[in-house]
């Protein structure tokens, strides 16, 4: 057997071809849309790049493995009350553990380990080839390290081989001679400028004025990426250079399809291809980040390509998480499946057997840039905000995505039966996973990131935020923000 995963950083499904985009930027992942199955409802549990890769690897959601900051204690590697003379990430549960016990070779390509000092993403892989970039990497500095790994080891078989791209992350690094092959496109039908006005008019975080988090400084290394959005060509540039991220992405992945095709081993190759998270392009007034605990941010693409167990053309729309990957696999390759997971194995939908492996809920969390956790059941999304990380969110917000998929109205104020329903789905979630917290975690870690100072893109940085709102004219925010946190203003 062999299986090549490809982590695609930043990937919104719905700026892909197979899912609908109408803009040419997958010709390559949507080849392996049309040979396998393609998941519609299927989320990260835990946003944004360090929680969901941890609880990707091992299974379980960040308020039981530990992982839900970028920094602090919460941002430190998983809990692991299973340990042993070896902790389960190096020999035990995880994701990589469960592919070598079923005897495969696994190797990494990329540079994730680095960017968060998280050199535990890379335990129980046989090889890792870290691009050494912390993260920064475009495709051309690692799709050749991936093709020379391919030249020397595709042949062999029973293999894994895990590739890490960026070019969809801000800020847009894709190289100024691959052009811009959407400049005649137009920009996706709701963003109209009255949309664009209204965004321009709000504070927080990467915002329209503020697509650096908290001003509108530009980098001359990086063209692609506008410090804000004053008119509909800046907005048209955003787009744009996110978009061509993915293109040239998509175009390095065809480089390693056909490498392999030329080693001989496509047709019978196993294809994942997935991401840590989305993108607010817009949603909540937001632009360039994954701050938040919405649909924009926690949806994520999964295709599958399994010849001869997964039938082509398949569309699922089941609610699944990353984190259900792992029994997934377990089950696939006849490994046990442990109890301590907090993934449900979709491997009968998985494998041609039409049974349905989907969730009635998903829980969806959030405590990097603001601390937020959001219920999606049916077609409706609710978000409770526990630290508006600045962006003056309202404590709840409902909001239904069949209409409104880029969370433009909140139905809170006018549909309180339904927020009443969400508070209720969270809480009893909440009481679940504080039942089954694995031994010597005794608190929400997300308690501890709100005594540790709140989410780590927000600590320290209000007063000198608020001193941009008055330079922009937005000195309406500022009373509100000194009330939600006191403590920024505290001498």
């Amino acid at each position: 057997m062999r299986i090549l995963y490809l982590d695609c950083d930043t990937l919104r499904p719905d700026h892909l071809g197979c899912y609908g985009y109408h803009r040419n930027t997958s010709p390559n992942i949507d080849r392996m849309a049309r040979e396998g199955i393609r998941f519609v409802n299927y989320y990260t549990s835990d946003a944004p790049c360090l929680p969901s890769r941890a609880a990707l690897m091992t299974g379980r959601f960040g308020i039981h493995n530990g992982v839900i900051n970028h920094g602090g204690s919460c941002a430190d590697r998983p809990a692991d009350p299973h340990r042993g003379f070896r902790d389960s990430m190096a020999c035990g549960g995880s994701l990589i553990n469960v592919l070598r016990a079923a005897r495969l070779h696994t190797c990494y390509v990329g540079g994730f380990g680095e960017r968060h000092s998280a050199y535990w993403f890379y335990a129980g892989f046989h090889e890792v080839h870290d691009t050494a970039m912390g993260g920064m990497e475009s495709a051309e500095h690692v799709t050749p390290t991936a093709l020379e790994w391919i030249e020397k080891n595709a042949s062999g078989d029973n293999w894994y081989l895990h590739v890490n791209y960026w070019d969809p992350h801000t800020p847009y690094r894709v190289p100024e001679a691959f052009g811009n092959p959407f400049e005649k496109d137009p920009l996706p039908a709701w963003l109209t400028e009255e949309v664009r006005k209204e965004h321009w008019n709000q504070s927080g975080p990467h915002s329209a004025r503020d697509i650096s988090m908290y001003g509108n400084r530009t980098d001359p290394k990086y063209p692609r990426l506008p410090g804000d959005l004053p008119d509909m060509r800046a907005m048209r540039k955003m787009f744009d250079g996110y978009d061509c991220g993915i293109r040239y992405m998509d175009d390095h992945i065809g480089r390693l399809f056909a490498a392999l095709e030329a080693k001989g081993v496509m047709d019978d190759l196993v294809v994942m291809i997935s991401s840590d998270h989305g993108e607010n392009m817009g949603e909540l007034g937001i632009y360039g980040e994954h701050g938040t605990a919405d649909h924009s941010t926690c949806r994520i693409p999964m295709i599958v390509r399994w010849p001869d167990r997964v039938g082509a053309g398949r569309i699922d729309n089941g609610l699944r998480y990353n984190l259900d990957l792992v029994p997934t696999l377990a089950e696939m390759l006849k490994r046990p499946v442990k109890p301590y997971w907090d993934g449900r194995s979709f491997a009968g939908t998985l494998a041609n057997e039409g049974k349905d492996t989907g969730r009635d809920q998903l829980v969806l969390s959030q405590c990097c840039h603001v601390c937020q956790r959001s219920v999606r059941w049916e077609d409706w999304l609710y978000i409770r905000t526990y630290h508006d990380g600045f962006h003056l969110f309202s404590q709840e917000q409902i909001y239904h995505l069949a209409d409104d998929p880029h969370e433009q109205h909140n139905l809170a104020e006018s549909r309180p039966a339904l927020c009443r329903e969400g508070a209720w789905r969270l809480m009893n979630w909440h009481d679940e996973m504080m039942a089954t917290m694995p031994r010597g975690l005794v608190a929400d870690p997300m308690r501890v990131v709100l005594d540790e100072g709140g989410p780590f893109h927000a600590r320290g940085e209000l007063r000198q935020y608020v001193e941009r709102l008055n330079a922009t004219g937005r000195s309406g925010a500022i009373n509100e923000l000194k009330r939600r946190h006191p403590r920024e203003f505290a001498d």
